[in-house]
């Protein structure tokens, strides 16, 4: 088939137009339009619209430049999803590279016993590439995504590990606010997909409460609710990194949080900001997984907007 995942086409019989959003088999395709409709049709009923064409499978040969050892970034692969300015249940996924490395980038779609590839390309340093449409009501039918990156360059410098990055959206990905993306001029709710995830250790705390008394430090109450910005717990802040910021807060998180469960708190509220959603999502995935949390929320919105969560524990 000639037509990718997030093409821009138009209905040879008819006056219609619209994004590629599903791809049946290789005879028919889901076609979504203004309405927000996705309209099943012949993929040779339709035929694509010049500029509009998706960057598909593709190979971005270029030269590269070389970039002096101090100034190389080798931290910074992000997922950006935007809003499509015409259709607005459309979303776009785009990889977004603010490294110095060439990513030699691959995307595979996972659903219940089938896998599909749907994007193999290099994507040059300091850019971003469309590599994915869907429309947006459909979240709960989408597949399991699956990322695999590759960090090339002909600079002696030192080895990165490949990048492997599975994700099963849900709506709640979705509600916080959008960041705007210099690369791509436009809102969009941004994914750090290069940042190690930080899981809290059940049995390590469990083996914590059953310490003899002499090895036991008491456990300061914590407060109902928890400001985790970082100018909180660090004076100096400004000279710090984003890692840096990122792993002081999650400690911050994670030692509050322990300290409700041992004074069996029924709620605590975190406060985390809006910002770019990497810290909120981050203590998201956190409260998802740890075993004394029954479920969590966003805190009152005429109090924090939609710069807090609430846990509910067990």
């Amino acid at each position: 088939m000639r037509f990718k995942l997030g093409d821009f086409v138009r209905f040879v019989e008819e006056r219609r137009e619209g994004y590629i959003t599903t791809i049946f088999d290789d005879e028919m395709i889901g076609v979504t339009g203004d309405d927000d409709f996705e309209i099943p049709v012949l993929a040779s009923k339709v035929t694509t619209v010049h500029g509009h064409q998706s960057s598909g499978i593709a190979s971005q040969a270029f030269e590269e430049k070389r970039t002096p050892a101090t100034e190389f970034i080798t931290k910074g692969v992000y997922l950006a999803v935007t809003s499509d300015q015409r259709i607005a249940s459309v979303v776009h996924f785009h990889l977004v590279n603010e490294t110095s490395f060439q990513l030699l980038l691959s995307l595979t779609t996972e659903k219940p016993n089938q896998f599909k590839g749907k994007y193999a390309g290099i994507v040059a340093p300091k850019t971003a590439v469309k590599i994915y449409s869907a429309p947006l009501p459909d979240i709960q039918l989408w597949p399991t995504f699956h990322f695999q990156v590759l960090f090339y360059t002909a600079q002696n410098i030192r080895l990165t590990e490949p990048l492997v990055y599975k994700e099963n959206f849900k709506a709640r990905d979705f509600s916080g606010s959008k960041k705007t993306v210099p690369m791509l001029k436009e809102q969009a709710w941004l994914i750090r997909m290069d940042e190690p995830e930080l899981v809290i250790d059940a049995e390590k705390l469990k083996e914590s409460f059953f310490k003899p008394a002499e090895e036991k430090r008491e456990v300061e109450k914590p407060t109902a609710e928890i400001d985790l910005h970082i100018e909180k717990p660090r004076d100096d802040h400004q000279f710090l990194g984003s890692e840096e910021i990122l792993r002081i807060q999650l400690d911050t998180f994670k030692k509050a949080l322990d300290a409700a469960v041992v004074h069996k708190l029924p709620a605590i509220t975190f406060i985390h900001g809006v910002g770019n959603g990497t810290l909120k999502n981050q203590l998201h995935k956190l409260a998802g997984k740890h075993p004394h949390v029954q479920t969590f929320m966003d805190a009152r919105k005429e109090k924090f907007g939609y710069g807090a969560t609430k846990l509910l524990l067990k």
